[in-house]
């Protein structure tokens, strides 16, 4: 049942993942599951760039490594050390990108709000198959358009990083109910 993935869904975090490969088979389905989500205007802003050989992972993980290196004044070797790791740790990264829309007839936060929701979407779906994921929206996601072609207007809001995975993930739990965040008019 559906509110049973919303409300078992966690963040899984690269290094939870154990080594499993995930199958270009099911990248796509996660990312066709995307394509699903709604979207003002038909505009599907949604793109995506992914990361899934070691090779394409490891370019990754070089690059933003040597952009922190480069735009950080007081660079921590722990934190470089994690920002190589995590695209390692994972099966596959998929940049998050949003196209705006060239005619600008849908306000922006609606474009974002639409990725947002086709993320929702991979989320769930890689949760369904026991696929753990993570959207990180790390400064470093600015400069991604040094790496790889973007389109006039098109820019990263984040990597969704993604791997198999062996524990139990815990319970949810919110702060507080619903009716408390509800207003009856």
């Amino acid at each position: 049942m559906i509110s049973e993935i919303i409300e078992s869904r966690r963040a899984v975090f690269p290094v939870q993942y154990n080594n499993q490969p995930i199958s270009k088979d099911e990248i796509k389905e996660i990312l066709e599951a995307a394509n699903w989500a709604p979207t003002h205007r038909k505009t599907e802003p949604w793109r995506f760039k992914v990361f899934h050989s070691e090779t394409a992972r490891k370019r990754l993980a070089d690059f933003l490594s040597k952009t922190y290196e480069e735009t950080t004044e007081n660079v921590s070797e722990f934190k470089q050390k994690k920002i190589t790791e995590k695209p390692m740790q994972s099966a596959c990264v998929i940049a998050i990108c949003m196209q705006r829309d060239p005619n600008e007839l849908v306000p922006e936060w609606e474009e974002v709000a639409a990725t947002a929701m086709a993320v929702q979407n991979m989320w769930l779906t890689a949760y369904d198959h026991k696929i753990g994921a993570y959207w990180s929206s790390p400064a470093l996601k600015d400069h991604l358009h040094n790496l790889v072609d973007f389109n006039e207007g098109e820019r990263c809001l984040g990597f969704f990083y993604m791997g198999k995975y062996d524990e139990n993930l815990p319970q949810g739990q919110r702060k507080t109910s619903i009716d408390e965040k509800t207003t009856w008019v």
